[in-house]
């Protein structure tokens, strides 16, 4: 699993489905991944807290809105099946709960196991956007029922996958013998991607590829019946330890600000031996965001579908720390569970998109949100070098564009100069932009709390203590950046210029000579 800081490029090609290359030679158009695991049901309250409990000190949260979708390998099968066939092995119980967990897996194939107890459930309460506390109940979530006709089915299910990606939430399916015997078998035929948990068994001998984060990988390494010595306890070190003692093909050892770290076997090495291994380190610019969670399944889900596509190890760790990078800027699992539901909603055709809609599609289509603000009356060059830097700091662009009335009230009863339909229009046909908007009120904090966007950029000649808006969008955890301008460009220069010419050229249109 990778840790809160991952990474930002260039993201958009390579979450558009484009490949960067495999070893193969080609990919497959659309694989077939299986997900073997352990299904949570994550679910998120969102409040407000305005007083303390009387019997206590403890804050209040009225409840505003409850999120609920599958977590753990429910969540990496449902990541898996943005770009491939699923295959979902978890055990499932039967209750209200995990009723609720296949109708959101609707998309997947599920074969269900035995499951002891109540469905296992993560709950995250916020305020405001902050988190409170995360409270977890049901369980254990041991598989119940697993006989040789159980391994039977669930061989049969995965035998035509691409790819098997074990997603282990430490609730036992990784330590059940049958199952294992499946996995082991899988790891001969194809790339089987294990993304550990402490509580779990260890990777089956074979495995093409073990993802744990620092702290596992740490962990893990001190449990061996021989742990490293000093010397090997640096985590390049400890990716190869593990590998060797995995009798793995390859370890991703994920380290937050610091990237990631590969171990792969030597180039000319059979397959049996212990020797050292190719260590190779995959640094990362940190991205944060207001909640990382899922990351590490975003990471193994991309991880593996291109292993399944036929990219090598390291091929498919680069892309994995990318995808997990995007993820966590895009508002990781909640603003996942976001874009789901608006994606869901039944679409009001007679109604235009609302900003909310809007953010929840574009943040569906991967990447990170950016938005901007403007009247954008005469657009010129410091305009749209502004609008491209923005444009790169993320996968989207949405300008909210004020109305003639707001322009008004702004710049005074001569402007603007041009009308907003031709704005709006001249905004839509330029590259860097994906959306304009509307925007109505003088100052766009309402705006920005309805869309949401990850990266709220301003032109240069603001700081962050004159945009009144910069509040809004802290408060959820996005990021506020300012950009610079071109020097001598302003509308308000390029108007005095036209007004102070006498006569008025006959090119420039009416629509220039007045307030519209």
């Amino acid at each position: 699993m990778t840790e809160n800081g991952a990474v930002v490029g260039d993201l958009s090609r390579r979450l558009s489905g484009s490949s960067s290359g495999s070893s193969s030679g080609g990919e497959v158009a659309r694989p077939r991944v299986a997900v073997v695991g352990d299904v949570l049901l994550d679910r998120d309250v969102d409040g407000s807290v305005t007083r303390l409990a009387p019997d206590a000190p403890v804050p209040v949260v009225d409840v505003a809105e409850v999120r609920q979708s599958p977590g753990g390998a429910g969540l990496a099968a449902l990541l898996c099946a943005q770009r491939a066939d699923v295959v979902l092995v978890a055990p499932l119980a039967d209750d209200a709960d995990g009723e609720e967990l296949r109708r959101q897996l609707a998309d997947v194939t599920v074969v269900p196991l035995g499951h002891e107890g109540p469905t296992r459930r993560k709950t995250r309460v916020r305020s405001s956007g902050q988190g409170l506390v995360r409270v977890d109940d049901g369980g254990p979530g041991t598989p119940l029922g697993v006989n040789e006709a159980t391994a039977e089915r669930v061989r049969n299910a995965i035998a035509g996958c691409d790819a098997v990606l074990v997603a282990d939430y430490g609730g036992g399916v990784t330590l059940e013998p049958l199952l294992r015997e499946v996995l082991a078998e899988s790891a001969a035929r194809v790339p089987l991607v294990w993304d550990p948990h402490p509580r779990g068994g260890e990777p089956v001998p074979g495995t093409a590829l073990v993802t744990p984060n620092a702290a596992e990988a740490e962990r893990a390494a001190r449990q061996l019946p021989l742990p490293p010595a000093d010397e090997d306890t640096e985590l390049p070190a400890v990716a190869d330890v593990l590998r060797r003692a995995w009798d793995a093909r390859a370890v991703s050892v994920t380290a937050g600000d610091r990237g990631a770290f590969v171990a792969t076997r030597p180039p000319d090495g059979d397959g049996t031996d212990d020797g050292p291994g190719v260590i190779r380190h995959l640094p990362t610019e940190p991205a944060h965001g207001p909640d990382p969670c899922g990351a590490g399944d975003r990471f193994a889900a991309t991880v593996a579908d291109r292993m399944a596509r036929g990219d090598e190890a390291t091929t498919a760790v680069r892309e994995g720390v990318v995808a997990a990078s995007a993820w966590v800027a895009s508002g990781g699992a909640d603003g996942f569970r976001r874009a789901r539901e608006a994606a869901q909603r039944p679409a009001e055709r007679s109604s235009p998109e609302s900003l909310e809609e809007l953010g929840a599609r574009l943040r569906a289509a991967g990447g990170v949100l950016v938005a901007t603000s403007g009247c954008f009356d005469l657009l010129h060059a410091g305009h749209v070098s502004m609008l491209d830097t923005a444009r790169r700091l993320g996968e989207h662009l949405v300008v909210l564009v004020n109305s003639d009335r707001s322009v008004r009230r702004l710049k005074g009863p001569e402007r603007p100069v041009v009308p907003l339909a031709d704005r709006l229009r001249v905004l839509e046909g330029l590259a860097s932009v994906d959306a304009a908007v509307v925007l109505d009120d003088d100052e766009p904090s309402a705006a920005v709390a309805a869309l949401r966007p990850d990266i709220w950029a301003k032109g240069g000649d603001y700081t962050w203590s004159e945009l009144p808006e910069a509040a809004v969008v802290r408060s959820y955890g996005g990021r506020v950046v300012t950009l610079p301008y071109l020097p001598g460009r302003s509308t308000t220069g390029l108007v005095s210029q036209v007004r102070a010419a006498e006569p008025l050229p006959a090119s420039i249109p009416p629509t220039m000579r007045r307030s519209s």
